[in-house]
């Protein structure tokens, strides 16, 4: 398979096969239920010129539907990830654990934390599916 850009349409949908297809994903959120924003914004160090909203819906174990939002207001998802586009690169290639952006600030979360600390092994297997895509990112 050729490289897929992060973040797009085609990326995501690659996340939510890689998912679904994962035993180890099924079983760390078999109690996760909630839907994500994933929001990737413009920083300093890359060329991207505005921000990505990815959506996810994901459910006791497997994602239900993922996609490139066009309208940011169509959804109120449980949950809003966000952070600059360095920082996702670094999650979706395993260099930087999202729990840990979390913590010092590097990415932000809206929803129930008490949930994302009780599914910590959830997050865990999602950047691992994540590494499995061949991803593409935009020159620094």
């Amino acid at each position: 398979m050729s490289k897929v850009r992060f973040p797009s349409e085609e990326w995501v949908k690659e996340l939510e096969k890689e998912l679904n297809s994962s035993q180890a994903y099924a079983d760390a959120a078999k109690n996760w239920e909630g839907d994500f924003y994933f929001v990737i914004s413009p920083d300093k160090d890359h060329q991207v010129q505005e921000t990505t909203y990815l959506y996810m819906d994901l459910w006791r174990g497997k994602c239900r539907e993922a996609y490139l939002v066009k309208d940011k207001d169509a959804k109120q998802p449980a949950f809003i990830m966000s952070g600059p586009y360095s920082k996702w690169q670094r999650v979706v290639t395993a260099q930087l654990d999202p729990l840990q952006g979390l913590m010092t600030g590097q990415l932000k979360l809206k929803g129930n934390m008490v949930m994302v600390m009780k599914n910590v092994k959830a997050a865990q297997e999602m950047v691992k599916a994540c590494t499995r895509i061949d991803a593409e990112f935009l020159s620094e």
